[in-house]
This record gives C-alpha cells, structure tokens and sequence, in this order.
C-alpha cells in the first residue's frame, strides 16, 4: 500500500493543480507535497487559492511539520522541500538545484529515501529537466511513476525528459492523473504495468 505522493511541475503547473486537486475528495488519505517552480517573490496566494477550491487540505510546508494522512503540502518559494526520516518536512536554503529552488529533484530523492517502493513520483508540465533524476530513484526503489502525457502537456519538456530518465508506469493525460491517484490509494490496489496513454 502507497504512503505518499511527491509531485513536481513547472511552466503549466497552475492548471494541472487546479485539475488534479479539487477532483480528490476530502477523503482522500495519502499525503501529497509538491514542488511547483514560483517566481522567488511569489506569496502564499497559489496555496490559499488552491484550498479554496478543493475538498482536500491545501497548505505551504513548514519546518518540522508532520506528514498529514489526506492534506496536500506546497514547498514555499526559495526553499528546498526534503522529508526527513521521521516523516517530517524540513526546508533548505541550499544552493540551487537545476537551476531551481524549490527543486523537484530534491524532493523526490529525499521522499524516496523514507519511503521507497511506498512512494508515487509524478512528474508533470514544465520547461526544463527538473524531476528526471528524482523520478530514476523513485523508480530505482520500487517507487511507482506517472508522468504527464507530454503530447498533451502545456510545456513537454518535463515530462519527456522524465520518460528519457526512467520508465513510467502510467503516462497519462492531466485529467486521469486524480482518478488514478483514487485507485491506488485504495487498499487493494496493485500495479499495474505499462498502461497506455489515457488510462
């Protein structure tokens, strides 16, 4: 059984968002973080917005803060989001990853280290090669991946360079994504391999 997802998007990732996450309900009962590329001068305003339209929890990470079963956490700008082996969040100022920080692939990799073949990595629209490496550990660890279509994405680099780094297990169009989160977070799910696009 799954214990968490970790996401990551970049130039699109509004409207994947606001597809993906008012279509889980409020029973939803994995936790959800994501790293969503802001402008380093963004505010909380995605968070708040999010929440407003969604059953499910919708808030930034803080430091130390748990992991909660059903809510969906947002790393704030300028800070690397990792999962600590307590299950808590920590952030980072590090040095910039992929150009980026928040980075995906920081995420990705620390989430993997806790909960390895447990996690699900999604790697969605964007504009560079962020999330790749995170996404080939996840799937090193048994973890299992979904990436965005890229045909129907609105920036396809992400996603192909995500599917060039690892093979998926389900590549999918934006709207399938929160379906497909409902199934597997169900009990008596099991993988299923190579499903096509649309799934």
């Amino acid at each position: 059984m799954y214990k968490a997802v970790v996401m990551g998007m970049s130039a699109g990732g509004m409207h994947a968002l606001q597809t993906i996450l008012p279509a889980l309900p409020r029973s939803f009962p994995l936790p959800i973080a994501i790293v969503q590329h802001l402008s380093p001068h963004y505010d909380s305003y995605l968070a708040e917005y999010l929440d407003r339209i969604s059953s499910i929890s919708v808030k930034e990470a803080e430091d130390k803060e748990p992991l909660q079963r059903g809510t969906v956490y947002l790393a704030p700008p300028n800070y690397h989001l990792l999962v600590e082996p307590d299950q808590t969040f920590s952030l980072s100022v590090d040095a910039r990853v992929n150009y980026c920080c928040p980075s995906i692939d920081v995420l990705f990799e620390s989430a993997s280290d806790v909960f390895e073949e447990a996690l699900i990595g999604v790697v969605l629209t964007g504009a560079n090669a962020d999330g790749s490496c995170g996404l080939k550990i996840i799937k090193a660890r048994g973890g299992l991946t979904i990436v965005q279509n890229p045909a129907t994405a609105e920036s396809p680099y992400m996603p192909r360079a995500a599917l060039d780094a690892a093979s998926a297990d389900y590549v999918v169009d934006i709207g399938s994504i929160a379906p497909l989160f409902r199934r597997l977070s169900q009990p008596q799910s099991r993988r299923e391999h190579g499903c096509s696009v649309n799934c």
